[in-house]
């Protein structure tokens, strides 16, 4: 086979009053639209529309919300036009819609996370499900829907590239939490990084989000902490086990509200560490208080490989998500509340479950304390408690006084300013996006990078914050190749000049070939058309021969089954048959040939004509054929029907869908403005002549 060529071709696109539109495949337009986390955090659902390609980028709910109100703005997409829904990671504000989505609307598209995400999703979202702390009505799933969604969720590899009609993506890792991703997409050449949420700082056990190898051309980031910046790793470490030790030292109770999964795991290895370097501490229990504990353990086990090298460097001499010094807790009817201690429990927001119990139970103690450990969203419970208010309200709806010690560590595993400042210097894409920030947060650090970039005669990029549900327009226009492949890449090669072949499309990649190579390269059948076409002729052959011959040189005679004949064009095949009074053309079907069969076909037609003409067809009809007009006008209602709108019997107008003919019922004299329509009239006029003629006769 030929080596393949390429040649640079041009398409149509699809309009609507002569516009492209938008996201369909011909437009040069790329729409980025948030129906959650934008210029705010939680919900995060992002979509994309592009060469007729639709996809969703995260499924999650707001933890500040309940029920549908939870939801991203799903009623702005038509979810049977999407494609594919790619899943970040497995926190609840970037999953936690997605039993709904495929449950309760009409999604047929492919869903991929990979094989950590897919994990513990199942655990997290059960766990989500039982500690709801809203009435049934208003839960958006049950568990059996979240476990018929496993069956619809396939996994990714990390670096695995991925094709689904056209829309290319591969996994990057993220760092944030276990089997966090960055998706690198790719749709007919046009690169799009969305990073969920990402960390490139190495910690306990995670290792830092990874740098693409291929520069995008719009990246979607979060930007969760805005312009803030992260104290270093071991400060907050010290600063975090010094604050556990000063509440237990005197007597108190620490509460640190986590997720089942995420950093609390982090946290785990840092306080066993702590307690093993502490024999003073011994004493005092820590409790992992998670329905999820064991499950999430055994997930955590199974990943090792998914981890930094340190994390698997220890694993060969002993687990190090087996503690010594942390105990599961499953219940609170587990739970002995005497002396000190260190309780670790789920939800990290405190909007419910047993962290909101052990906070209410516990937050009137001036000797107790609770940490924040992580990026809390407006409207829940760890947020408020943040600003220090004298009293809080209960679930029961009581008024209590705070009197804790409330303090705030962040452990998040969300980049901050240095980290993102640092990507876009490394990646440099010319459109950046943010996403998953609130809104003040996320205009600082857009006008941070607009200010680091505002000076620079070489870097040129556009940052856009938009809101949820607000579009963001972006337009990639570019040439398209097409190899040529086959015999006709040959043929070309070895002579040159210009190339005439079939344009084959599959997605977005482009092949010219020769019909006789399509069933090589596609699975279809190469198949012929004939066509043929009678027209009314009462004359010689030789008087149309006449005629033909100043429309082409390139004219034959042939006998066709003892039926005289021509062929002209070297294509098209005329037989006469002078028994019917007619001629018939007869041509394979191709763009040319029906050019050239329509040429002749109007020599045919004005030759017909003019013998009409000399026959005394123009002589009034009654003086033709002693028939009254008005039969006339019944033989052409016959014929055209309600289009014929005239009921007088000496002019009928026939019209077809706004384009008027007038027939002069005295001359059969034909006028309209309309070329197509003329000829489509003349030629049923004077198939009703012929029809009439034999009476004349």
């Amino acid at each position: 086979m030929a080596a393949a060529q390429t040649v640079t071709v041009s398409s149509t696109t699809n309009k609507k009053d002569g516009i492209p539109i938008p996201g369909s495949e011909g437009s040069d337009q790329l729409i980025v639209r948030p129906l959650g986390a934008g210029q705010e955090v939680g919900r995060s659902c992002i979509m994309i529309h592009f060469k007729g390609k639709t996809l969703m980028l995260d499924c999650g709910i707001h933890p500040g919300k309940d029920g549908l109100d939870s939801l991203p703005f799903f009623d702005m997409v038509e979810p049977d036009s999407i494609d594919l829904l790619l899943v970040s990671h497995f926190h609840l504000d970037h999953s936690g819609a997605l039993p709904y989505f495929l449950k309760r609307t009409n999604f047929r598209g492919r869903v991929f996370m990979t094989h950590a995400t897919k994990a513990i999703y199942r655990w997290l979202l059960s766990d989500y499900v039982k500690v709801s702390n809203i009435s049934a009505d208003k839960m958006l799933y049950s568990d059996a829907d979240l476990q018929n969604s496993m069956d619809r969720i396939e996994t990714v590899n990390f670096h695995q590239e991925t094709d689904v009609n056209g829309i290319k993506f591969s996994c990057y890792n993220a760092g944030h939490v276990l089997g966090a991703c960055m998706f690198m997409i790719e749709i007919a050449g046009v690169k799009i990084l969305y990073t969920g949420d990402f960390s490139r700082q190495e910690d306990r056990h995670l290792m830092a989000a990874e740098i693409p190898p291929v520069r995008p051309d719009v990246l979607i980031t979060e930007s969760t902490y805005g312009t803030h910046i992260h104290e270093k790793r071991e400060d907050r470490e010290a600063r975090f086990t010094s604050t556990v030790h000063d509440i237990v030292n005197r007597g108190g109770r620490c509460l640190i509200p986590v997720f089942a999964l995420g950093r609390a795991q982090e946290l785990l290895l840092i306080l066993d560490e702590y307690w093993s370097n502490h024999p003073e501490l011994h004493d005092i229990p820590i409790y992992y208080a998670s329905s999820l504990a064991k499950k999430c353990m055994s997930v955590y086990q199974t990943y090792i490989n998914a981890m930094n090298d340190k994390i698997r460097r220890q694993i060969a001499i002993s687990n190090p998500f087996v503690f010594k010094h942390i105990s599961n807790l499953r219940g609170m009817e587990h739970f002995e509340d005497i002396g000190p201690s260190v309780v670790m429990a789920s939800p990290g927001m405190m909007q419910s479950g047993l962290s909101r119990e052990l906070f209410e139970g516990w937050c009137t103690e001036k000797r107790n304390g609770v940490i924040i450990a992580g990026y809390c969203v407006e409207g829940t419970l760890a947020k408020t408690i943040m600003s220090s208010p004298e009293e809080v309200t209960t679930m029961a709806g009581q008024k209590v006084p705070l009197n804790m010690q409330v303090d705030y560590i962040s452990f998040s595993a969300h980049a901050d300013y240095e980290q993102v400042s640092e990507f876009i210097r490394e990646l440099y894409p010319p459109h950046v996006i943010l996403v998953h920030g609130e809104a003040n947060e996320m205009k600082r650090l857009k006008s941070a990078i607009v200010r680091e970039y505002e000076d620079s005669t070489e870097y040129h990029i556009q940052v856009h914050n938009p809101k949820t549900t607000q579009a963001v327009e972006l337009h990639f226009r570019g040439e398209k190749i097409a190899k040529v492949m086959g015999s006709l890449a040959k043929e070309k090669s070895s002579e040159g000049g210009q190339l005439s072949g079939i344009l084959l499309k599959r997605n977005f990649n482009y092949h010219i070939i020769a019909p006789s190579d399509l069933s090589d390269y596609t699975d279809l059948a190469v198949s012929t058309v004939t066509q043929r076409q009678s027209i009314s002729y009462n004359a010689p052959l030789s008087v149309l021969t006449h005629y033909l011959a100043q429309l082409s040189g390139d004219l034959q005679y042939i006998d066709a089954i003892d039926k005289p004949g021509l062929r002209i064009f070297g294509a098209i095949k005329i037989i006469h048959e002078p028994a019917h009074k007619m001629v018939t053309l007869e041509w394979k079907a191709n763009a040319i040939n029906d050019m050239y069969a329509d040429a002749v076909m109007s020599v045919i037609v004005r030759v017909a004509g003019d013998i009409r003409e000399r026959k005394g067809y123009m002589v009034p009809l009654k003086q033709q054929t002693g028939i009254n007009p008005e039969r006339v006008l019944r033989l052409l209602r016959d014929m055209f029907g309600h289009q014929c709108v005239n009921e007088d019997p000496k002019e009928i107008t026939i019209d077809i869908e706004g384009r008027i003919a007038t027939i002069d019922m005295n001359t059969l004299d034909i006028k309209s403005d309309d070329k197509s329509l003329h000829k489509m009239v003349t030629t049923a006029v004077q198939r009703l002549a012929d029809a009439l003629e034999p009476i004349r006769n």
